[in-house]
């Protein structure tokens, strides 16, 4: 026999009217209670489905704040507009949010009253399990975690193709720079990277992969990261970045050297922002159609009507420009 919000009430020796508003997310309840009466709503087996969310009018689109930065925003910018323009079409009345695991994020949830969550870049696994908690469908962007739903760009494929090209463009000593290992995203780069030296039958060398401690001060960390490389006795003629912000400062910093780019040292992205192009010299990259990412985010939310868990994956494109071929 399924469980019912009676079968709750009695659990917990609350109301059904208070259990009912604790599941569906409404106002005039303490967050001790409303966590409380999830908790044992899911001890019990309750189906959330049975809530009968109906047709999607409101999405609040999450961004971290080590993301909501000037580096970040030529990526998320696109992805944020894809999924508004997903929206629109769609008669969706979308807001957006920049949160930290600090912050109160249940009470902003509430304050915007969404009926799904789109959370886009990286999240602490403790701040998406307190998500669950509204009994929304949540769908992860440019993220994966086990148990959700997802939409990510094919990040180990990206990463093997610009680590393939520096190698069959003759370049033996190719670094990675690349952020922290905790992001899905950059775990997969970086398996790409080293599947690509594995599969040339390329010594990986540990003194070329260089992380950057701080997202948030990318520029420094990339000074940083970069004097460790050129200092090293054998250095680097080529870098594999994380993403384009990291690229871009990577070249700034070797033609302030007096390098030449590619002749010295050749340097690829990922993302392909629009500053990418537009650098001298042009920054080669990794294409990811961003704004296909955050409508595709929308589109699965729209359509997500069980508990399945969807993980799509979207291509990826190499883009050779002057950063990384003489020719």
């Amino acid at each position: 026999m399924s469980v019912t919000i009676r079968d709750i009430a009695q659990a917990t020796g609350l109301s059904i009217g208070t259990v009912s508003r604790a599941l569906k997310n409404q106002g005039g309840l303490t967050e001790a209670t409303r966590v409380r009466i999830s908790k044992v709503a899911r001890e019990l087996g309750y189906d959330f489905g049975n809530l009968k969310q109906g047709r999607i009018r409101r999405i609040v689109f999450l961004l971290h704040r080590q993301h909501n930065t000037l580096s970040s925003s030529p990526f998320f910018s696109p992805v944020l507009h894809g999924a508004e323009e997903a929206c629109r079409r769609e008669g969706i009345a979308p807001s957006f949010v920049a949160i930290g695991p600090s912050e109160p994020v249940m009470e902003q949830i509430r304050l915007h009253q969404p009926d799904a969550i789109l959370c886009a870049g990286f999240f602490e696994p403790e701040l998406l399990q307190a998500l669950l908690h509204t009994s929304k469908p949540i769908v992860l962007v440019d993220m994966r975690l086990r148990g959700y739903t997802s939409i990510n760009p094919d990040n180990r494929l990206g990463g093997f193709l610009a680590t393939r090209h520096l190698i069959q463009t003759g370049r033996k000593r190719i670094a990675m720079i690349s952020g922290s290992l905790a992001h899905f995203s950059i775990q997969e780069r970086a398996r790409g990277f080293r599947q690509a030296l594995y599969e040339s039958k390329t010594l990986a060398d540990p003194s070329l992969e260089v992380s950057i401690p701080d997202p948030s001060d990318i520029e420094g960390g990339v000074r940083e990261a970069m004097r460790e490389l050129l200092s090293l006795s054998r250095p680097p003629d080529a870098v594999f970045c994380y993403n384009d912000s990291a690229a871009l400062a990577a070249l700034h910093y070797c033609l302030d050297l007096g390098m030449k780019v590619p002749h010295d040292i050749a340097i690829v992205g990922f993302d392909d922002i629009s500053a990418a192009a537009k650098s001298i010299p042009p920054l080669s990259s990794i294409r990811v159609n961003k704004e296909a990412l955050g409508a595709t985010g929308v589109d699965l939310l729209i359509r997500k009507q069980t508990d399945d868990i969807i993980e799509k994956i979207l291509a990826v494109e190499l883009i050779v420009r002057e950063s990384s071929c003489d020719d």
